[in-house]
């Protein structure tokens, strides 16, 4: 049963995902780059997020797919690098999936996201959540934070 979600704590999807994981009471964390580099600045202590040793997003990026059990990608309308390179690396670890396109309709989108995590309640404890960085998509954070929340909460009643 999912228990704890972790990202990367960059803005849009990742915040989102965290601001989530709080509301709900759920355990969060996850990895972020040394300095707890983030596009706005520093990432606020409020996430109990580990530094990796490198400033590096990408090095942030596979420690989080490697300690969780699955990934969830968010997106809209194509993958970015940072989006694409989070795909691969699950890949190569071989750590269950899902994309998600917000552009979808939000009930579907939810939708999609409660169905997948239920399949997977045995095999996910720790939820690794990843898309796109604010700056990228005007209204990412919102529409990332509704899907997350509805699905999450749906998941753990």
């Amino acid at each position: 049963m999912l228990t704890q979600i972790v990202s990367g704590g960059q803005t849009g999807v990742d915040r989102a995902a965290l601001d989530v994981a709080i509301e709900l009471g759920l355990q969060h964390g996850g990895w972020c780059p040394r300095g707890r580099r983030a596009e706005d600045g520093p990432i606020s202590n409020l996430y109990r997020l580990r530094e990796t040793e490198s400033a590096n997003y990408a090095v942030r990026t596979e420690r989080n797919i490697i300690d969780s059990d699955a990934t969830l990608i968010l997106y809209r309308c194509a993958l970015s690098s940072g989006t694409k390179l989070t795909r691969q690396l699950a890949e190569k670890h071989d750590k269950p999936m899902m994309m998600i396109d917000l552009h979808e309709d939000p009930d579907e989108v939810s939708a999609r996201i409660t169905e997948w995590l239920r399949d997977q309640k045995s095999v996910i404890e720790t939820l690794n959540v990843a898309g796109p960085r604010a700056s990228s998509h005007e209204s990412i954070y919102a529409d990332a934070r509704q899907a997350l929340f509805r699905a999450i909460s749906d998941c753990t009643q």
